[in-house]
């Protein structure tokens, strides 16, 4: 496993280097300067280039490029030229409510996947079948602002019985029953897209494990079908469908952002609207960064945890 991993740090190294330079690029590619945001549109021209002076972007491209490498490599982000304070506060103050909006969001995908898939393959009833694909596709063709705003009618206006958006205001750990009223909306608006499509994903897998010979021998031999699902088939459709798992994790990332804002939900979505609005260079690389690194690790762990799972993609990799 140590043989396995470390083929596959250089990979994910390189793409880190990859979209840093992409990422301060792109940033700078964006129309609008923050120059004129802070200075103000009857700035005098000696104001300006003292501002551009102080922030170090009189400075060439590549100068500025490696400035930036060199602070992330000592660990220090910068300063905020719009809000203002370390970036790394700012960061972190909103990592924590983005954090547990989105694991507790996978997992009560993994947890509806897992129900859904196991039941419609030990029953095999026509009609359960129906209402899981029609619930399925209904769950990822509507767009997460619908499904945000149906939720909030139904039960912040029409059922009043859990709050509208915003964050418990004693915390997540003061009052855990409340901090579940809070986030119970918003996890769920964003967990039913990811949800729906691990649950397609998984029960096309347990269908195909089903067909395989060990399971006509099982039959042969007088293994009901819940047991074969439950301790044989499920047990081999996993690895596959972690991989799957770990590109939904991407997928919650991004939609975080649109269900941070519909449900008033304080975390990096916010902070990264509000950074690019302002032209907010140090917190807006920072950002983005932070978001390809957190995919590219979560990449890296699905394929531990499917090498760990499957043999063959272990002895595979090590070859």
């Amino acid at each position: 496993m140590t043989r396995y991993l470390l083929r596959r740090l250089p990979s994910a190294l390189v793409v880190l280097a990859v979209a840093s330079f992409g990422i301060f690029a792109l940033v700078r590619l964006v129309p609008g300067d923050p120059v004129s945001t802070l200075a103000g549109p009857d700035a005098s021209p000696e104001a300006r280039a003292a501002i551009r002076a102080d922030l170090g972007l009189d400075q060439p491209l590549l100068g500025q490029y490696l400035t930036w490498l060199g602070q992330l490599a000592r660990l220090d982000l910068g300063t905020s030229y719009r809000i203002g304070g370390q970036v790394k506060d700012l960061v972190a103050d909103g990592a924590v409510n983005t954090i547990v909006l989105t694991v507790t969001a996978l997992l009560l995908a993994v947890v509806v996947a897992l129900v859904s898939s196991v039941l419609a393959v030990v029953l095999d009833n026509r009609w359960v079948n129906a209402a899981l694909s029609f619930g399925n596709t209904l769950a990822i063709a509507l767009p997460t602002f619908v499904t945000g705003l149906v939720l909030i009618l139904l039960f912040a206006v029409v059922l009043p019985v859990l709050p509208a958006g915003g964050t418990p205001p004693d915390g997540f750990i003061a009052r855990p029953d409340i901090a579940a009223q809070y986030l119970l909306l918003p996890a769920v608006c964003l967990a039913l897209g990811a949800g729906a499509a691990l649950t397609r994903f998984l029960t096309e897998a347990l269908r195909t494990e089903l067909r395989q010979p060990y399971v006509t021998t099982a039959r042969a031999l007088g293994i009901s079908r819940r047991r074969i699902v439950l301790t044989q088939a499920l047990r081999n459709a996993l690895p596959s469908t972690v991989t799957v798992l770990g590109i939904q994790f991407g997928t919650l990332l991004g939609g975080a952002v649109l269900v941070e804002a519909i449900f008033t939900w304080p975390g990096l979505g916010g902070l990264i609207e509000e950074a690019i609005s302002g032209r907010d260079y140090p917190l807006v690389q920072v950002l983005l960064l932070l978001s390809v690194a957190v995919f590219v690790a979560v990449q890296l762990l699905t394929d531990i945890v499917h090498a760990w799972l499957d043999p063959r993609v272990r002895i595979g990799g090590a070859s």
